[in-house]
């Protein structure tokens, strides 16, 4: 990072500070150094770069919200949001405080310069200008800029478990209608990657040609994990597998037919099982998205954290690590007891921008003053457009984030309940030490 950069993050970190200890009694120290912490990012959908004239970018995510209805926008993703002027400001010298049509198409010629200048160094750019050493790209495959150490793979796996005919879930849930069509593009996709012309007929070879095979080479890729969205396309109670129903049910539909749903089920949650351990014997963590998510048909009570209670308690899945993706928002109390399991963490990406930084720091307090080496940071950075790109909404989470650290440890210092040099520790481990223990980075 050039220092003019870092002299206007410090600066913007000193202002920032003098606001938020009028308003709820941050420590400006400690607010300062918490923003040149450099970051981790668990979690975010950032775009490769795209030269002018040529296909926008399409792979970063397997279920992109373009494919439903047009649903409400929580009040801080609102494209009018003003916390964006600030945005623009720290990004690209953006010298205005409107959002006025001609301001704003100035705006994008100078991101387009700034663009272009970059070239495949954009995306790295856009991290230092945030200080976030590292971020994790979910993405069906990366793409140009987007490499490592900078950006590291996080590949999505819910179509492995989608084997068969998704009839019965595409007529239940509209979004399911919408979405499940991705994830089946995807396991062709997977099939065709693997020389694979069609899906085997046993659940064994199943198994070891198609999900073992493309776990092994999305490993080979680079991915330090694989992500679930299946909040997205079914309830989160993976239940104790039945092996029998689930190698009976893909015997007999594998060729065609749909399946009951109660035995697709019962496939499905075989299969993740299964999943989870390869995932573990290979070094990979298994992300699994849980919160109150987008949609008009999202169903909230299915994305409840403590339905995953089942697997997170399973012995035979005890190898494997879990990370539980934006914390289980709203249930964040609950998310907190489940940090008590050996192998389970959370992240706080996209309560970052659903929540204002007060909210936030009552969340992280209490994660932090009962498991504090299973936080992790994360943006959940996406584009929304060329004006709110994945760059602004990674500054608003990373601005967010970084807010609520410090009014959480503030707390906790006044009430007796840690140090200042222990409130440093717990900023460095939620920023950047936790993660680089989980996945073994030095």
């Amino acid at each position: 990072m050039t220092k003019p950069i870092l002299l206007l993050i410090l600066a913007f970190a000193l202002s920032e500070s003098f606001q938020l200890q009028a308003q709820s009694g941050v420590d400006r120290d400690l607010l300062a150094e918490i923003s040149k912490i450099k970051a981790i990012d668990n979690h975010a959908h950032p775009l490769k770069y795209v030269p002018q004239g040529e296909k926008p970018d399409d792979e970063y995510d397997a279920l992109p919200l373009e494919a439903i209805e047009a649903f409400p926008l929580p009040l801080r993703l609102s494209p009018t949001n003003p916390e964006f002027i600030r945005a623009w400001h720290d990004l690209f010298g953006y010298t205005y405080n409107d959002m006025t049509e001609a301001h704003v198409a100035e705006l994008l010629k100078t991101k387009q310069r700034v663009m272009g200048q970059q070239g495949d160094k954009f995306p790295a750019w856009v991290l230092d200008q945030l200080n976030i050493e590292t971020m994790f790209a979910n993405r069906v495959a990366m793409g140009r800029g987007l490499t490592s150490p900078r950006f590291r793979w996080v590949a999505f796996d819910d179509a492995l478990i989608c084997p068969l005919n998704n009839g019965a879930a595409k007529r239940l849930n509209k979004d399911y209608a919408a979405f499940y069509p991705g994830e089946e593009r995807l396991l062709k996709r997977y099939l065709s990657d693997l020389k694979l012309p069609a899906l085997p007929s046993s659940l064994d070879e199943y198994l070891k040609q198609v999900v073992t095979a493309t776990l092994e080479r999305q490993k080979q890729n680079g991915a330090v994990a694989v992500k679930f969205e299946a909040a997205y396309l079914r309830w989160l109670d993976f239940d104790n597998p039945d092996e029998p129903t689930a190698r009976a049910t893909y015997a007999e539909f594998v060729k065609g037919g749909e399946p009951p749903a109660s035995d697709y089920k019962a496939l499905q949650d075989f299969l993740f099982y299964y999943i989870a351990r390869e995932t573990g014997r290979l070094g990979l963590a298994v992300h699994i998205h849980c919160i109150s998510g987008a949609g008009g048909f999202y169903r909230q009570t299915g994305s409840h954290p403590y339905l995953l209670e089942t697997a997170f308690n399973d012995p035979t899945l005890r190898k494997t690590n879990f990370v539980v993706v934006h914390g289980g928002y709203p249930f964040t109390k609950e998310m907190g007891q489940l940090l008590s399991k050996p192998n389970v963490y959370a992240d706080f990406s996209a309560q970052t921008f659903f929540t204002y930084p007060r909210e936030l720091s009552d969340i992280l307090r209490n994660w932090l003053e009962s498991y504090p080496d299973k936080v992790l940071f994360g943006t959940d950075a996406f584009a929304f457009g060329p004006s709110v790109d994945w760059g602004e909404l990674a500054w608003l989470s990373n601005t967010t984030a970084r807010q609520a650290l410090a009014i959480a440890l503030t707390g906790m210092m006044n009430d007796g309940e840690i140090t200042r040099a222990r409130a440093s520790e717990l900023a460095r481990m939620v920023l950047h030490d936790n993660a680089a223990r989980l996945y073994g980075f030095r």
